[in-house]
C-alpha cells in the first residue's frame, strides 16, 4: 500500500462523484474509500456499487467507511473503521482474512498498536492540519509517523488537511499513503492534483 488514498466527499450528485473519482484514478490514485455519512441506505448502495465498478475497471482497491453490511453485500475490497465504529477485531471476524481493514488512530500510538494486534491492514493518523471538510482538533504530532514506522509492522496513512506541499514532510518521515478529500475532489484539475500527490512518492 503506497501512494494517494482518495476519500469521497459527501456528494449526493452521483454523476459528479463518479466523474471526479475517475479523473483522480487516471491521475494515479491507488486506493478509494467511499465515505458518505448523510446518504440514505439506497443512495449509499447505488453510489458504492458504481464506485466499486469504476475501481475494478481501473484495477484499484475500493473500501467502504463504516458500513460493514454494505461492504459484505457488494463484496468490496474492505472497510475503514473509526473510533466510534465497530472494532477492528469484529470487522476482521466478519469479512475474513483477505480484505482490507483500516483503522483511524488519530494521534494515539496505543490505538495503532491495538489495531495491529486485532488484525488491521493499515493504521491512519491525523489530523495533522486544518481541513476544509471535517472539524477536529489539529493535535496529531508529525513524529508519530516515524514512531509508528519503527514500532508497528503495518502501512500507515496520514490524513487531515493534506495538500501536496504539507504532505511532503510526512512522506519523508515514512508515511506510506496520503489520504486526501478536498485537495483532489475540489481541485480545478483532479487528474493533475492526483498526479502531483503520486509524484511525491517517487521522490522518496
Amino acid at each position: 500500500m503506497k501512494g494517494l488514498y482518495i476519500v469521497t466527499p459527501d456528494w449526493d450528485d452521483t454523476d459528479k462523484l463518479l466523474h471526479v473519482t475517475e479523473q483522480a484514478l487516471q491521475g494515479g490514485a491507488s486506493l478509494l474509500q467511499y465515505r458518505h455519512k448523510t446518504a440514505d441506505a439506497a443512495q449509499r448502495r447505488r453510489q458504492a456499487a458504481a464506485l466499486l465498478a469504476l475501481c475494478r475497471r481501473y484495477q484499484r482497491r475500493f473500501i467502504i467507511n463504516d458500513f460493514i453490511e454494505l461492504c459484505m453485500e457488494l463484496d468490496a475490497g474492505g472497510i475503514h473503521v473509526g473510533g466510534t465504529d465497530a472494532s477492528v477485531a469484529e470487522v476482521r471476524a466478519l469479512i475474513g482474512p483477505d480484505e482490507i481493514v483500516g483503522a483511524s488512530c488519530y494521534g494515539d500510538l496505543q490505538l495503532a498498536h491495538a489495531a495491529y494486534r486485532a488484525g488491521a491492514s493499515y493504521v491512519a493518523f491525523g489530523g495533522f492540519y486544518p481541513s476544509r471538510v471535517k472539524q477536529y482538533p489539529v493535535t496529531t504530532p508529525p513524529d508519530i509517523v516515524t514512531r509508528a514506522k519503527a514500532d508497528i509492522a503495518l502501512p500507515n496513512v496520514v490524513i487531515g488537511g493534506m495538500t501536496q506541499q504539507n504532505a511532503l514532510p510526512l512522506i519523508a518521515a515514512g508515511a506510506d499513503m496520503v489520504a486526501a478529500i478536498s485537495s483532489v475532489y475540489l481541485a480545478d484539475d483532479p487528474t493533475a492534483a492526483a498526479r502531483e500527490f503520486t509524484a511525491l512518492f517517487a521522490q522518496r
